[in-house]
């Protein structure tokens, strides 16, 4: 048995259950330097994508929270999501940006902390996804019922859980790690944490990417089999004609839709969980998973373009942002539709 003692200089004191003697040992782990340019490109690039991040998803925040018009029972689980993907651009990518570095010098604690928020709000940004879909299921397959199934408040109740979960599940993963920083750290200057790879894997990746897939095909199917039916019943070769092309856009449009949801999402998401497949636990070190990390944050930058800018009313809230004319009154009673 032996009983560590970490002093100020990343040296390791550790003397051996049944000796007499202490031994010193640098237990002070080793730099790998790479060049200045590179590292300018990263660090830029990095920057950037998390400023772009902040800013997209803080637009989208105060489009849906001034305008009235746009309180509407999708709108709030997109503001949901647009505040973890903010959260994620604001606190976790920056701290990303830190893990680059070959030694990490914000202490145990703050590494804790670090992928206590970053799956917090990493979670949250696909437990709103679900969310999404679910809404868009119950308004192509059930359209009569939608309003009824989907109101503000069922979706405030829904979006409240699906915080509560993220942290619950976050606090439980984390456990060991938060109960004891630096546990898993082999040397002084690492920020490691250890978390089960197959229960990750499950509730992170497979139960939330099976289900998006799931209900969007489900509603690819209604649209185009509902779509398909119209034009059954139209008799006139001209407005056969004119229904035929409405139909194949419609479609080429659910399929699109469905493309870029699936395949942002697995672009973002799959090399990180392919990695973590390969390993029982997964060890999330900065030197080997830095950009396997941040690809899998990206996708926080890229959901308020897929879920915010398909949208008409998001340009037209992004010009009354910046031209100042929320700050007039009643500017919350524009039509922004």
């Amino acid at each position: 048995m032996v009983h560590n003692l970490r002093d100020k200089r990343g040296l390791e004191l550790g003397r051996e259950g049944g000796g007499e003697g202490w031994r010193l040992l640098n237990t002070s782990c080793k730099k790998h330097t790479r060049p200045h340019s590179e590292s300018m490109l990263i660090y830029i690039l990095m920057s950037y994508i998390s400023l772009l991040t902040v800013v997209l998803n803080l637009l989208v925040i105060i489009s849906i929270s001034h305008f009235r018009q746009l309180h509407t029972p999708t709108n709030f689980i997109i503001l949901s999501l647009a505040v973890s993907d903010f959260l994620v651009g604001l606190f976790v990518m920056p701290f990303q940006i830190l893990l680059t570095e070959p030694c990490w010098l914000l202490g145990d604690m703050l590494c804790s902390l670090f992928f206590f928020l970053a799956c917090i709000t990493v979670c949250a940004s696909e437990v709103n996804m679900v969310l999404i879909s679910v809404d868009r299921y119950v308004a192509i397959c059930d359209p009569l019922h939608y309003s009824t199934r989907i109101t503000q408040h069922r979706v405030q109740i829904c979006v409240l859980l699906c915080w509560i979960y993220c942290v619950f599940y976050s606090f439980m993963i984390l456990y060991d790690n938060l109960k004891e920083p630096g546990r898993y750290n082999s040397c002084y200057g690492q920020c490691v944490i250890n978390i089960s790879g197959a229960v990750h894997i499950v509730f992170a990746f497979i139960l939330p990417i099976s289900t998006i897939i799931i209900l969007y095909v489900r509603v690819f199917v209604v649209a185009v089999s509902q779509a398909r039916a119209m034009r059954s019943h139209i008799t006139a070769v001209k407005l056969q004609r004119s229904v035929t092309v409405t139909v194949k856009k419609s479609e080429l449009k659910a399929a699109r839709t469905l493309g870029v949801v699936v395949a942002v999402f697995l672009m973002c998401f799959c090399p990180y969980y392919c990695v973590s497949l390969s390993h029982s636990d997964i060890m999330m070190a900065s030197s080997t998973n830095a950009f396997i990390n941040f690809l899998l944050l990206l996708n926080s930058c890229l959901n308020p373009v897929i879920y915010a800018f398909f949208y008409p009313w998001f340009r037209k809230s992004v010009k009354l942002i910046i031209t100042l004319q929320i700050l007039q009154p009643q500017s919350s009673q524009a039509n922004v539709l």
